[in-house]
């Protein structure tokens, strides 16, 4: 064995000692080396990370029977969200519910929105308002409605200007529409002397109307003949009843009647009676005239208000209750052939109100 030298030794001696040093042998204290750094960068984290989607708002819809004016309304309200970047299935979920006439199903909708904590509810009619409105109470769920006859007498707001609480929207009710009407069916017709009526005396937005529509009769020598019809199976008995003793027909924004529409068609081709409606829409759908707003315009302006709301630019009890701002009178140009009208006679009459002609 070769002998190792004194200097080899103390060579040795002062590297075993430094590897111990460095090892952290010896029970001594180990020297902390400069932590690396280890953590990523920012590109491999964003790279790494999930981003989590943005949540979607909830919003609910609900009217108390599908037909083409409350039909239009939603869409009028669905376009305004969309065009304004809350559109469905992308940055916002509408769930559309229909009761379908049946006033349980209306009561059911709207505890099934109120649960759900809707971000935004929309409600049709006023039956679906009042519904919407009562179970919401007390929360901080931001309520519209639109196509309501009378949102005050609704008891939906006290206050047209500044509704407060958690609810505003807008009426389809143009001031003058009914009185309008009534004028206009001296006009064309002085020697009728009884209109008939068809409404649901339990809608409290009919009864308003009804209401609104006698006083109105009362100032141009007009006699109300009443048929009322609490669902929509009543509505063609209800119309078959008025013959003989109504000289024309008169449909308010009733929304039993408007919903069976067709049946009251029938019955008026089939027996040559003058019929009028509430709204533009029901003399698209088949009625001779009406006066009326643009229900797809009104969604759309109680949508804009929605928007206002979702954005943070204003508190929903703050927003003014909205009314139609113009007002026009449509004829149906096949209904009058159908109904016996002879409408080139009548238009010297009907020129001064430039009106809307349907074919």
């Amino acid at each position: 064995m070769k002998k190792i030298g004194k200097k080899h030794w103390t060579t040795l001696t002062l590297l075993s000692c430094l590897f111990l040093a460095a090892c952290g042998g010896g029970g001594g204290k180990a020297v902390d080396a400069p932590k690396a750094d280890t953590a990523p960068s920012t590109q491999q984290a964003d790279a790494g990370k999930t981003e989590k989607p943005a949540e979607k708002l909830k919003i609910g819809i609900t009217q108390i029977v599908e037909h083409p004016s409350l039909d239009a309304s939603r869409e009028g309200f669905i376009k305004a969200l969309s065009d304004n970047g809350y559109v469905d299935g992308e940055t916002v979920e509408i769930e559309y519910q229909s009761a379908q006439g049946d006033q349980s199903t209306v009561s059911t909708i709207a505890q099934k929105f109120a649960s759900d904590k809707k971000d935004a509810i929309l409600a049709i009619s006023t039956p679906s308002a009042q519904a919407i409105v009562k179970t919401t109470e007390g929360t901080d769920i931001p309520v519209f409605f639109t196509a309501i006859t009378d949102p005050l007498s609704a008891k939906l707001v006290d206050n047209l200007e500044k509704p407060g609480k958690n609810i505003t929207g807008t009426s389809d009710t143009h001031p003058d529409a009914i009185k309008s009407m009534m004028k206009t069916i001296t006009e064309l017709f002085p020697d009728a002397k009884k209109v008939g009526v068809i409404y649901n005396s339990g809608e409290a937005n009919s009864v308003v109307n009804v209401d609104n529509a006698k006083k109105a009769m009362a100032e141009f020598g007009l006699e109300p003949v009443e048929a009322n019809a609490s669902n929509a199976t009543e509505v063609k008995q209800a119309a078959e009843s008025l013959l003989g003793r109504a000289d024309v027909l008169y449909i308010p924004k009733d929304n039993t009647a408007v919903g069976a529409l067709q049946a009251i068609i029938k019955v008026a081709e089939d027996n040559d009676v003058p019929m009028f409606v509430g709204e533009m829409d029901s003399v698209k759908n088949g009625g001779f005239a009406g006066f009326g707003t643009d229900y797809f315009e009104l969604g759309y302006l109680t949508g804009e208000m929605a928007i206002k709301v979702l954005k943070g630019e204003a508190k929903v009890g703050d927003i003014p209750v909205q009314f139609p701002k113009e007002l026009k009178l449509a004829v149906n140009k096949k209904a009058a052939a159908n109904e016996g009208i002879d409408l080139e006679k009548l238009m010297p009459v009907l020129n001064p109100y430039n009106p809307v002609i349907i074919e």
